[in-house]
């Protein structure tokens, strides 16, 4: 049974730069620290705890959707081959493939989602597949991604996301497993992106207004 998402509220404590590590060229782009490195980790590796428990016995198919959910999928990988190796319960071997599904211009969603997959759907015929994500804002992009795949009969599609944000826009789309629920801001790092900067921090991250301003197009 997933687990509840750990709640960061509104008025949160943030973690000042330097109270932890960011690379010195990311200083004046970032404002503070919303959820360290190594809270990342121990939540992930909850995370692939409740699905192994779920899938192990599955035909189990990862969907990753770049770039976003790129490290998170990584260490998902990691944890559950663990737990394969370490359970006493019996696993079935696991697969997984890429895709990439956008909506966003610059920090702000657009509505308008466009997805492309690296291999073809028809191979996740009659498998369990979940979708690893790295946000669900408005869920408008996971609601889509997920009617696009049920066209192709997989026996059930599930979401997985590190994070998901609290905004007046979303649909009420609620992903089967989730991190962290979050207040309306735009975070980055850990994977996570404002047009191709700033994924390589190990930290999830508020950017600063000096930060959006200079790597917006």
């Amino acid at each position: 049974m997933a687990s509840e998402p750990i709640f960061i509220p509104d008025n949160f404590v943030a973690y000042s730069k330097e109270q932890m590590h960011v690379p010195a060229h990311y200083d004046e782009d970032i404002k503070s620290i919303i959820i360290p490195s190594g809270t990342i980790s121990d939540r992930v590796e909850k995370l692939t705890k409740d699905i192994f428990d779920d899938y192990h016995d599955k035909n189990l198919h990862f969907l990753c959707v770049l770039k976003g959910g790129f490290q998170f999928f990584t260490d998902i990988n990691h944890f559950y081959k663990r737990f394969q190796r370490n359970n006493y319960q019996v696993s079935n071997p696991f697969s997984f493939d890429f895709a990439r599904v956008s909506s966003y211009h610059n920090t702000s969603s657009t509505g308008n989602v466009k997805i492309s997959m690296t291999e073809d759907l028809k191979n996740i015929e009659g498998k369990d597949v979940l979708i690893i994500e790295d946000i669900v804002d408005t869920g408008n992009s996971m609601v889509e991604f997920m009617k696009e795949l049920k066209q192709y009969n997989p026996s059930s599609v599930e979401v997985a996301s590190l994070l998901v944000k609290r905004t007046s826009l979303s649909n009420g789309f609620k992903p089967k497993y989730a991190g962290f629920s979050v207040p309306n801001e735009f975070v980055v790092g850990y994977g996570m992106d404002v047009n191709e900067k700033l994924r390589d921090i190990d930290h999830l991250c508020i950017i600063s207004d000096k930060g959006k301003e200079k790597y917006s197009n």
